[in-house]
């Protein structure tokens, strides 16, 4: 927060603003022109309600600590060397600690961000649980809606890890299972969630590669569970999968609200917080929000990694917000043999994020510009030869066009996948030029393609533009 004041990315709110829809449509607003975040202070609560801090590339840089052009090696540095957690003794966190009776989540600032969500709804709380079996800790991002003074509801889908840890307690016998909602973290914490990873990571080790320093952590009053020593809030809760109650609909990241249904229970177990503790909002909806910019970097960082495992001349990938940063991936490449692509493409099908639409261009292209990706797919495909469908594939979560009285973990769908790039062995230069823009040389080629593009301008010193370069 003290860095995004610094460079006049926070604002203070002093006027009564109402946590039923007026925050979202301030939230919303500042969104659109990727404004500043804000910190409303008058909400009808003890607590001041920061949101918007994670709208925009600018504030995930600030975040990172990072330009442009340092973020994504930081990431994929900090992947490299994740440095593990040390446990404290006492904590900030446990300044102030609130259980029985004295539970009441009405006294938090907890916004109800479209008109026919379910109910005031924690969208940027961080899930601290550990495996059953294992006692790997996992963190993630999860909705909570708040049913009375000390119940919540959720939802976990099947295929994340929290999700994962529920149905083996349920398959081990356990009646309940217990678990931490964090809010307000070092934002390192948060860019943490979405990464991509195995179920034997632990997330606390990977946040501290990326912050470059170890996660303080502190165990729970109520449960086993060690959370973030410098957190803002902490609810402690326990899932009772006996006792269900009807959760949502809640207006969701792809833009469409998800239907309403019977999920567990969470009963309140403890509430602790630091002295003068911030809460925290985070707009979801249509893209863009806050929820798809605190995803991009990680996904694209972690994918782009595991992906270049299999295909080391992938250069660069996309995961736009349009697709919910989910459903839609961008990949540079350079294939090497033919048919290299549509392998990347399968595999890419195949991972956790569940694309259902790949696009594969050439290095040439710049992945986070639709201009250009459409420009590949208008003139260096033909969809007889390029386009791939493949059916009966696991659903995306939450993907609206998929029926939604199908059990989540039974929902199908399908892939669409373009193939962008040259034909391999196409000799492509760019016209007046000696430059070579295409996948390989001259004496692999079976045709030639002169692109129509004037050499030399990305060097040439034009002065009338120095100030507004990007």
């Amino acid at each position: 927060m003290t860095a995004l004041r610094e460079q006049g990315e926070l604002v203070d709110v002093d006027r009564p603003v109402a946590l039923e829809l007026e925050v979202a449509k301030g939230l919303r607003k500042s969104a659109s022109i990727a404004g500043p975040a804000f910190v409303f202070k008058n909400n009808g609560t003890p607590f001041p309600l920061v949101a918007g801090v994670y709208n925009s590339r600018a504030k995930a840089l600030i975040a990172f600590q990072a330009t442009e052009d340092e973020a994504f090696g930081k990431i994929l540095n900090g992947l490299s060397n994740p440095i593990p957690p040390v446990l404290v003794d006492d904590a900030p966190v446990h300044e102030n600690v609130i259980e029985g009776d004295d539970i009441d989540l009405s006294t938090l600032p907890v916004p109800k961000y479209s008109p026919n969500d379910g109910g005031p709804y924690i969208t940027p709380g961080i899930v601290v649980s550990h495996d059953p079996e294992t006692g790997i800790p996992d963190m993630g991002h999860y909705r909570f809606q708040i049913i009375d003074k000390n119940t919540m509801s959720f939802l976990a889908q099947p295929m994340h890890r929290f999700g994962k840890n529920l149905a083996k307690a349920v398959r081990l016998g356990q009646q309940t299972f217990r678990a931490a909602l964090v809010i307000g973290v070092d934002p390192m914490l948060a860019y943490t969630c979405p990464i991509q990873a195995t179920d034997d990571t632990n997330d606390f080790a990977v946040a501290g590669g990326l912050r470059g320093a170890a996660v303080e952590l502190v165990k729970c009053r109520t449960n086993d569970v060690n959370v973030p020593a410098r957190a803002e809030v902490v609810i402690e809760f326990e899932v009772q999968f006996a006792n269900e109650v009807f959760e949502g609909p809640l207006g969701e990241y792809t833009g469409y609200y998800t239907p309403g249904s019977m999920k567990p229970i969470a009963r309140v177990l403890a509430i602790t917080h630091r002295n003068d503790a911030y809460f925290q909002a985070l707009l979801t909806g249509v893209p863009p929000t806050e929820n798809h910019t605190l995803k991009q970097l990680p996904f694209e960082a972690s994918f782009f990694q595991m992906m270049r495992s299999q295909f080391p001349t992938i250069e660069k990938v996309a995961v736009p917000s349009s697709g919910g940063v989910s459903f839609y991936i961008v990949i540079a490449m350079r294939p090497r043999y033919s048919g290299e692509a549509r392998a990347a493409i399968l595999m890419a099908m195949g991972t956790n994020l569940r694309p259902k639409t790949v696009i594969v261009v050439d290095p040439d292209i710049d992945v986070n510009n639709s201009d250009q990706v459409e420009w590949a797919v208008a003139f260096r495909t033909q969809p007889s030869r390029d386009v791939i469908l493949v059916d009966q594939l696991p659903a995306g979560p939450l993907d609206p066009s998929v029926s939604d009285d199908i059990p989540l973990d039974q929902r199908m769908g399908s892939a669409l996948a373009i193939d962008a790039t040259y034909p391999y062995g196409t000799d492509v230069r760019i016209a007046g030029s000696d430059e070579a823009c295409g996948p390989s040389v001259a004496e692999h080629g079976h045709e030639f393609v002169m692109v129509a593009d004037v050499p030399g301008w990305r060097d040439y010193d034009f002065p009338e533009l120095r100030n507004r370069a990007p």
